[in-house]
């Protein structure tokens, strides 16, 4: 529950520290005191939207803190995101500066704006003095049927099924009204691909045949160049190399033998007649491998010249050709995968029947959950001065929609013999406050959120009924804490804690201030709503009347 709230420089309010209780609590004061501005103060905290125009005219910036309470879930919660404190409890903390900047603390670790409202949702349900209003629209209906009973995970399930389901019909649909041009996309990649298939080209296959071609169209001057160097080394008739350094070498050798000092010149000859020995096997070697093959030379040039063309054609390199051939290939099966009309009405009819199968459940639980929220709100309208009333939630059957197959729609029926009819049809202002708030009080009462805020529901409310009104509250405060914006003196004088709003003006600059309420002050207060701005003895004792009843 909400323990504390300090709000400094927000609005018309410089400087307020409030510590709340549990049960009941109210704040009431004059029209345009600043009652809801506490509500709107505290909504910031919780991650409200919030601009430069929140910041008291003179000041610097606005700042918030609301303390809470916590329980398992938000504990778990604090921890799985690292805001958890020795102290326990959740502090929460908005600070707008005058030029619109925002920053965000959760027990004093930076936070954004996003992570407040996620906690905050765990935290508080604030009801907003207009919420009557929404209960007029087909989508806040259905919203408010599924958070009563449980079912936004299954609504966002159905609504992800169905954006699945469409998405492939509709490449589908496309598929069928852009069939020429695909088909003929995917043609031209056939004959690409088979093309490349043909000639078949491997990866480093351009640089082998290259070579190759380099090879065999220089074979005879190969052969030549190589012969010509074997002769000279070993096989000239004319005292060729290797004979003559051999001869060298063992004259030297014997000459080293009367003077020493000639073997480094044996021992340096030596080496170099055998790399010689060496050039000659590698000599014999290579012209006993290379020949003339003009055959094999026609067909190297041929292979050249029909992966040259190709590439030319593709507008690639020639090494590049395998490449374009994995490249062509993948979007080629692509694009027959995206275009095998059977397959894709095969998959649509798969996601179809997933989508009905989700949605037919919600269909279920939404049906039960509606024959409930019926029951409560028409007993609650029993008690609301609307007595032999009726309260229905229709299910209307649609065609297939994201949020699934029915629409759901209030009806009412606000004096018995009457049919019902929808919500907004024929309630009137006062009818449709109350219906809103037996609603809210039933539907809060469902939730696990500790702290429930009812900011001015009970307008165009009064008389007995604004009692009836004031003892649902209590009961509610029974169970959590409840924090009420109110004008209506049976609803104040039912609560356990009240705290007026005033205004006070400093220096030609209006400020709001907030007192709590000792029981002699109380009966000062529930006496000036009863009575307006002149306080007599016979207001004076109606409230006190009320407050002791």
């Amino acid at each position: 529950m909400l323990r504390t709230l300090s709000i400094r420089d927000f609005v018309i309010v410089d400087s307020i520290e409030l510590e709340f209780a549990p049960g009941f609590t109210v704040f009431t004061g004059e029209t345009g005191a600043g009652k809801s501005i506490l509500i709107d103060a505290l909504a910031l905290a919780l991650g409200g939207r919030g601009d430069a125009s929140v910041v008291r005219e003179g000041s610097a910036k606005t700042d918030i803190t609301a303390e809470f309470s916590t329980n398992d879930e938000v504990d778990a919660w604090l921890a799985e995101h690292e805001f958890s404190n020795d102290d326990g409890g959740a502090l929460l903390r908005r600070v707008i500066d005058n030029a619109g900047r925002s920053k965000a603390f959760i027990n004093g670790i930076v936070a954004t704006a996003a992570q407040l409202r996620e906690l905050g949702e765990m935290l508080v349900d604030i009801h907003g003095q207009h919420a009557h209003q929404s209960l007029l629209k087909a989508d806040a209906q259905r919203v408010l049927l599924d958070s009563q009973a449980g079912l936004l995970d299954d609504s966002r399930a159905v609504a992800a099924a169905y954006k699945a389901w469409r998405a492939l019909a509709k490449q589908r649909e496309e598929f069928e009204a852009n069939a020429k041009s695909v088909l003929l996309e995917r043609e031209r990649l056939e004959w690409q691909v088979g093309e490349l298939e043909k000639l078949a080209v491997k990866p480093g296959e351009w640089t082998e045949v290259s070579n190759e071609h380099s090879r065999l169209s220089h074979a005879a001057s190969l052969i030549e160049g190589a012969q010509e160097a074997l002769n000279a080394i070993s096989e000239s008739d004319s005292n060729p190399i290797l004979s003559h350094l051999s001869a060298l070498t063992l004259k030297l050798g014997k000459l080293a033998d009367v003077d020493a000092a000639l073997k480094p010149v044996v021992e340096a000859l030596e080496p170099a007649r055998i790399q010689l020995q060496e050039a000659v096997y590698a000599l014999n070697d290579y012209l006993g491998r290379v020949e003339l093959d003009p055959d094999r030379l026609h067909e190297v040039e041929a292979r050249l010249d029909a992966i040259h063309s190709t590439a030319r054609k593709f507008r690639v390199a020639p090494e590049d050709l395998p490449q374009e051939y994995e490249t062509l290939s993948t979007q080629l099966r692509q694009l027959a995968d995206a275009t095998d009309i059977d397959a894709l009405r095969a998959q649509e009819e798969k996601l179809k029947a997933a989508y009905m199968g989700v949605a037919q459940a919600l269909s279920k639980s939404r049906a039960r959950a509606a024959k409930a929220l019926s029951e409560a709100v028409t007993a609650a309208m029993q008690d609301l001065s609307m007595a032999g009333g009726r309260f229905e939630v229709a299910l209307n059957p649609i065609e297939p929609a994201g949020y699934g197959l029915e629409q759901v729609e209030f009806m009412v029926a606000a004096h018995a013999g009457t049919s019902p009819r929808p919500l907004a049809k024929v309630a009137s202002g006062g009818e449709l406050a109350r219906i809103s708030l037996a609603i809210s009080v039933i539907t809060s009462s469902a939730t696990a959120t500790p702290t429930l805020i009812f900011d001015e529901v009970d307008s165009g409310i009064g008389g007995a009924v604004a009692e009836v009104v004031g003892r649902l509250l209590k009961r509610l405060g029974q169970d959590r804490q409840v924090l009420c914006v109110t004008h209506l003196p049976q609803v104040a004088s039912q609560a356990n804690q009240h705290f007026q709003v005033s205004k006070r003006s400093t220096d030609g600059k209006t400020m709001s201030r907030i007192d709590a309420l000792d029981s002699k002050a109380r009966i000062e207060e529930i006496a000036r709503m009863l009575g307006g701005l002149e306080i007599t003895a016979t207001t004076r004792k109606h409230a006190r009347e009320l407050l002791a009843s």
